[in-house]
């Protein structure tokens, strides 16, 4: 089993979709990891050689932010807008949706299961 960034990725699928198992890096980045590398598209993550998973880990380490580098980045700016109080900040403080949603129905997800209230029965 390889292990890239702190993350064990799947032996038996092709390596492009194994990199996408590390935070950070989707389909476009791990074609991009492995034309840089070298690796062809249909190779399997059990069929690399030692040296082409260091490559692919320093050419990772080297030019993408990934994993705990990564989810602390963000973690620091939803921080940084929570502290300035701007409208973004306080919506991720309340646990609103951010981004301009509609709230009256739907934003189950951000807002959780509904809550009965007392008293609303017609």
């Amino acid at each position: 089993m390889a292990r890239i960034a702190g993350v064990n990725i799947p032996t038996n699928k092709r390596v492009v979709i194994a990199l996408t198992y590390i935070h950070g890096i989707g389909n476009t980045k791990a074609q991009d990891i492995c034309g840089k590398v070298g690796i062809p598209a249909e190779r399997r993550v059990n069929q690399l050689t030692d040296s082409e998973v260091i490559q692919i880990r320093e050419t990772i380490d080297r030019d993408f932010m990934v994993e705990g580098d990564l989810r602390r980045e963000v973690a620091m700016n939803i921080k940084r807008l929570m502290d300035l109080g701007c409208y973004r900040g306080l919506r991720h403080r309340k646990g609103l949706p951010v981004r301009g949603q509609r709230t009256h129905t739907n934003a189950r997800t951000r807002k959780g299961p509904a809550k009965a209230i007392a008293g609303k029965k017609k």
